[in-house]
């Protein structure tokens, strides 16, 4: 069963979004740790969208969530910044912090901690998707 979410992209709002997030994965019985795992994600995600889709101004985006006893899938939704967060290449973890390039290690850490991830621009709104199966 899906559910939606419909909110403001305010980084206040992310008490929020990970409450709904919670709600629907615990009724699913999904691990504690996948739900810790799956809520450092969202934050992420969400975090990103809110700072960077309409800046400077704010706008509003959804989440929503698709649950099974195996397996959630997350849809993130704006229409903000046409921006694909997979397409720049994962930053090279082998060199110290101050050797690195600023930036990436978000998104890299959202590639290693789910199963699936995708990016798509439909209709002028940036469709972020990610899967984590339940251990």
């Amino acid at each position: 069963m899906s559910d939606t979410l419909q909110i403001k992209a305010l980084v206040n709002n992310l008490p929020s979004v990970l409450s709904f997030i919670d709600k629907k994965l615990e009724e699913n019985g999904c691990p504690p740790r996948v739900i810790c795992q799956i809520d450092t994600v969202a934050e992420e995600i969400f975090v990103n969208i809110a700072n960077y889709a309409y800046a400077p101004e704010t706008g509003s985006m959804s989440v929503g969530i698709e649950c099974s006893s195996k397996a959630a899938v997350l849809t993130f939704t704006d229409q903000g910044t046409a921006y694909d967060p997979f397409i720049r290449s994962d930053p090279d973890v082998t060199l110290s912090a101050k050797d690195r390039s600023i930036g990436g290690l978000g998104v890299f850490m959202v590639k290693k901690m789910t199963d699936e991830f995708s990016y798509r621009r439909e209709n002028g709104s940036n469709i972020l998707t990610i899967k984590k199966t339940f251990d």
